[in-house]
């Protein structure tokens, strides 16, 4: 795909965590590009996300919920749409097993509403199909769990200049991209099944699809009801640090402007109806990845060492939590070159940075319906 070319992208989801990092990477590397940032701003959505691109003249911002099947179709018409990335999803766990119907709502039928619009103006084109993009990001926990048949840690098969020191992996088994779908939450039911929709409109209708499962994102512009900046907000105001169970769970971190560059790379040079695994190259127990925060904010804030290691806190353990996720992304790196960029603690040394220095905009997102929901969600064991 040429990048020098005139192109009209609509990014759903623009407004929200990874959807923002992407929008900001296309406007300023793309000024050709006319970028069009979707999003419906529900709670996760904030356009104070993009203040720095939103007067640039190749950016716009439209309102809208996926689901509305007749206001994409005009959208898609009425701006002459090439290119979709597809970010706008429902994709907290907890949330999931609280409201399964509105996980269903938004990343199956949302999903499909956009692809139906697509299918249908697309094909309404003197050259159909050609050069034209759905790309679909979705997650790995569409993969199941992994067995931890190592907990204390073995060296991994994989390294990357991201992999930190004394990088350990903790088990035998990964995600790759032939792993078959093993979804356990209402949230990764919910992905999968969009992943199905998606793939389905390639084998039928020959859309030209893309299809990436990412593992857990972090760093600026997150909404703190995921573990990273819920714990930086929290070590900064002396709150509870709430851990699940007894904190082993494992997970592989990505910074989120690493998995921005690895989709601009895929949406222009990824082959059409593959699947890309994107992941950090780290696992971490999360009573580690919670440590190395402590240590690192406390640092940052002017603390002893240690200081905050009493606001660690064990809450009731998830319904329903998969122990271990660790993802295989070298078919990416071996195929298109892209790796991470940054070693976790320096990736967290970022974040932390970042969110103590913004700490108005966590304020002006962490009040009214948030903290009901904060109550309702950790409570104290």
């Amino acid at each position: 795909m040429n990048c020098m070319e005139k192109r009209n992208i609509v990014i759903t989801g623009g407004a929200g965590f990874i959807g923002s990092h992407v929008v900001r990477l296309f406007v300023n590397k793309y000024p050709e590009y006319n970028i069009i940032n979707l999003d419906k701003l529900t709670y996760a959505g904030n356009l104070a996300n993009l203040k720095d691109v939103e007067s640039k003249p190749n950016y716009k911002f439209v309102k809208m919920d996926i689901c509305d099947f007749e206001a994409f179709y005009d959208l898609m018409q009425r701006e002459k749409i090439d290119g979709i990335i597809h970010l706008a999803a429902e994709s907290h766990v907890d949330r999931s097993i609280k409201d399964p119907f509105t996980f269903a709502r938004t990343n199956v039928m949302g999903t499909l509403s956009l692809l139906q619009a697509a299918k249908l103006y697309w094909e309404s084109l003197p050259e159909g199909y050609d050069g034209k993009r759905f790309y679909h990001i979705s997650t790995d926990e569409v993969y199941g769990a992994l067995t931890m048949n190592h907990p204390e840690g073995i060296e991994p098969p994989f390294k990357t200049v991201a992999s930190s020191e004394g990088h350990k992996a903790y088990g035998d088994e990964f995600f790759y991209e032939t792993t078959k779908y093993n979804p356990h939450s209402p949230y990764s039911a919910s992905k999968a099944s969009s992943d199905h929709f998606v793939r389905a409109f390639n084998d039928t209708y020959g859309m030209p699809t893309i299809v990436t499962n990412c593992s857990n994102n972090y760093g600026p512009y997150q909404f703190p009801e995921k573990l990273i900046p819920l714990f930086i907000n929290n070590i900064r105001q002396r709150k509870p640090l709430p851990v699940y169970g007894k904190g082993e769970n494992v997970r592989d971190w990505l910074y989120v402007e690493d998995h921005a560059r690895a989709i601009d790379l895929i949406f222009h040079e990824g082959k059409i109806a593959e699947t890309y695994n994107i992941g950090g190259f780290n696992e971490w127990k999360n009573i580690d990845l919670i440590k190395v925060m402590i240590k690192t904010v406390d640092r940052i804030l002017g603390n002893p060492d240690g200081h905050s290691l009493d606001l660690i806190t064990y809450v009731t353990d998830r319904l329903g939590h998969d122990a271990r996720y660790a993802i295989d992304s070298t078919k990416l790196q071996k195929e298109l070159g892209w790796e991470p960029s940054l070693q976790f603690e320096e990736g967290i040394e970022k974040t932390v940075r970042w969110y103590l220095e913004n700490h108005e905009w966590m304020d002006n997102i962490t009040s009214g319906e948030y903290e009901k929901y904060y109550e309702e969600m950790y409570k104290v064991r």
